[in-house]
């Protein structure tokens, strides 16, 4: 495993991070399986490790605070999210600060996420929705400063919306947060454009996430995967997205060097951008969590491929459907 410099913060974390959603919103998880998983990338070197209140609502970060405990000797980085109040998911230009992140509301999830966790403080503590107009109004950034002082959250990051990595270049530029968590992988490229020079510039760590486009980019959906009822996935990957995404991932099929998969070319397309200091997959599997782990170590891709990789870049605008 490789580390990376994670902003102005200086922490060294795994290049390949752990992303723990799907072991509490999605079906198929099962906690014994999730556990081994989780004990695995440590094992491996993962030390990185994302997490969100609104993820089973705690269970997600019950699961990690058991993982901190069992590993007490090891130094692994904590990240957390507080929820937006009215619980919607991407903010949308007409949200207030109050409608997402009041300050008592953001006081209340970061305790309550602690309670959660069993721990004295995270590492870094994110909102989980941004819009870069909520700048005018600091009671956000003073509320989190305040925990900060306190000794509850030791750095402060911004979850942006989907597709929206122009929603968040303000706050980058503001100076006041540590950290943005952006999609970012062979599909949603638009980061490089102006969210990475900023961070760059400002020395803001990046967080990518989705590095598998929801799954489209593991080259095991078909334009028939349907999903039990209640999960996530069956909202998302609505019939004109579920098409359009299976015919692009297989056009990149022919371009997976022999010997490897496309999941593990998703991930080292994304860890040939400098600016990224971590990517945090979702992985519910040991087997999971040796093959994506194993991309840090496998060599970079070459320049063409890079270059026709680039070529792959899907412009998206969010719908009703995006969230």
């Amino acid at each position: 495993m490789k580390y990376r410099r994670f902003g102005r913060t200086g922490w060294q974390v795994s290049e390949i991070g752990y992303g723990m959603w799907g072991m509490a919103g999605w079906t198929g998880s099962e906690d014994d399986n999730s556990r081994a998983a989780l004990q695995r990338a440590v094992d491996l070197g993962c030390n990185f490790f994302d997490t969100a209140w609104a993820y089973g609502d705690g269970k997600s970060e019950r699961m990690l605070g058991e993982l901190m405990r069992a590993n007490a000797d090891r130094r692994l980085y904590t990240a957390s999210k507080v929820p937006p109040k009215n619980r919607r998911w991407p903010s949308r230009r007409e949200y207030s600060l109050d409608d997402c992140f009041p300050p008592d509301h953001i006081r209340k999830y970061v305790e309550s996420s602690l309670q959660n966790a069993g721990l004295q403080a995270f590492d870094l503590m994110q909102l989980h929705t941004w819009e870069d107009a909520w700048l005018a109004d600091d009671r956000w950034i003073k509320t989190l400063d305040q925990l900060k002082s306190e000794g509850l959250i030791r750095a402060i990051g911004l979850s942006l919306n989907r597709w929206e990595p122009w929603n968040g270049l303000q706050a980058v530029r503001s100076g006041l947060i540590d950290a943005v968590q952006v999609i970012y992988n062979i599909f949603d490229q638009n980061p490089q454009d102006e969210l990475f020079p900023a961070c760059r510039q400002h020395d803001v760590a990046v967080i990518a996430r989705v590095p598998f486009d929801e799954g489209t980019l593991t080259g095991t959906l078909t334009r028939d995967s349907r999903w039990p009822a209640g999960d996530w996935r069956n909202t998302y990957f609505v019939p004109e997205n579920l098409a359009a995404s299976v015919e692009r991932a297989e056009r990149l099929q022919t371009l997976v060097p022999a010997g490897s998969t496309l999941p593990d070319l998703a991930l080292r397309f994304i860890l040939a951008e400098p600016t990224v200091s971590t990517i945090i997959p979702g992985m519910r599997k040991v087997q999971h969590v040796e093959a994506n782990l194993a991309a840090s170590d496998a060599p970079p891709l070459l320049p063409e491929l890079l270059a026709e990789l680039a070529r792959h870049r899907w412009v998206r605008q969010p719908t009703q459907w995006s969230q």
